[in-house]
Order: C-alpha cells, then structure tokens, then sequence
C-alpha cells in the first residue's frame, strides 16, 4: 500500500511540474527535506517564489485531494517554508507564497484533474 501511495504521488508531482512549466513557472527544485517536512516542489515566476503542496488522489472515498490539505499541514509548510528560505540566505525575498496544486485521477477514464488554489498562505 504504502508503494502505491508512493506511485501515485509520484505521478502527480509530474503532472504538478508540466502544468506550471506550461504556465510560466521556473521550477526551482522538487521534493525537499527540510527536519520533518517535505516541500513538493518550488518555483518561481516572475519575483514570485512559490511553494507547492501537491495531493493526488485516485478515489473520493476520503474525500478528494483539496480535502487533504489540513490547518496543520498549512502551518507545518509555513515552517518549512521559512527554513528554506533561510537555509538559502533568501532574507530579501519579500514575495513568496503557498500554493495547493489538487490532482483528482479518475484511473478509469484516464484522466486527471488539476486545480491550482494560489495563496494559501
């Protein structure tokens, strides 16, 4: 189960990274550790650094991927967030947010859904 988990996550971010390179985004780097979080993919447009959570789901039995994003997850990214940028040395960035990219996969029809809610923080 946990392989699968694994699987699907994996072919979401893949499908997070070619919507945003075809609306713009620079991506700046995918799957980073920071202490107990994981920030699935930077990037950046124009000024803007922008951070993404990305969820995939393939049913809608728990409810679907914008379901998933939780208080507590937002504020564990918000930390994460932080670090990067001091881990970096990036103190003069004044524009940067979190962003949510929703991945919905209907295995059946062969199809996904992609919805990308901007400034979640």
């Amino acid at each position: 189960m946990e392989r699968y988990k694994q699987i699907i996550g994996d072919f979401g971010e893949k499908l997070a990274k070619n919507y945003l390179t075809s609306k713009g985004y620079v991506i700046v780097g995918t799957k980073i550790k920071l202490s107990y979080q994981e920030i699935d993919i930077i990037a950046s447009i124009g000024n803007t650094v922008v951070f993404f959570e990305v969820k995939t789901r393939t049913s809608d039995i728990l409810g679907g991927a914008t379901e998933a994003i939780t208080s507590r997850k937002i504020r564990n990214l918000k930390k994460a967030m932080e670090a990067y940028l001091e881990k970096h040395c990036l103190y003069d960035v004044n524009n940067f947010r979190l962003d949510l990219i929703a991945i919905d996969v209907d295995k059946f029809n062969k199809v996904a859904k992609i919805k990308h809610y901007k400034g979640l923080f």
